[in-house]
């Protein structure tokens, strides 16, 4: 058997790619997910809700920064906020984030400790 005998044609893999706006907005997320401050805050807000307040607490970051971040992560679509009176109150938005940030982690920590990969 030839590798060629396996080679599907370039129409036939076209066709199972996902399509251009859906590249485009999985690359903007991606690119907002790249920044180490932004995938601490996400971390955080997949595993609840938090204000400015406990955020800047957390991750040691400046609140001018933690709030440019959560802008950013906010018009990217990851996050969404609340108004408790006249706190704001932010949470990772929808299942696919939360669990797109916890694997990409746990990946990470699987790189950096060794551990076996799961199939």
């Amino acid at each position: 058997m030839y590798a060629r005998d396996n080679v599907a044609g370039a129409s036939d893999l076209q066709q199972g790619l996902p399509g251009v706006p859906e590249v485009e907005a999985a690359t903007e997320m991606l690119r907002m997910l790249a920044d180490p401050t932004r995938l601490r805050l996400m971390w955080l807000l997949g595993e609840g809700e938090y204000d400015v307040t406990a955020l800047v607490a957390a991750v040691g970051t400046a609140r001018p920064a933690v709030s440019q971040h959560l802008g950013k992560l906010r018009l990217a679509g990851l996050v969404s906020v609340r108004r408790e009176g006249r706190r704001a109150v932010y949470r990772a938005r929808g299942g696919h984030v939360r669990r797109l940030v916890a694997e990409v982690l746990h990946a990470a920590s699987h790189r950096v400790t060794g551990a076996p990969e799961h199939d």
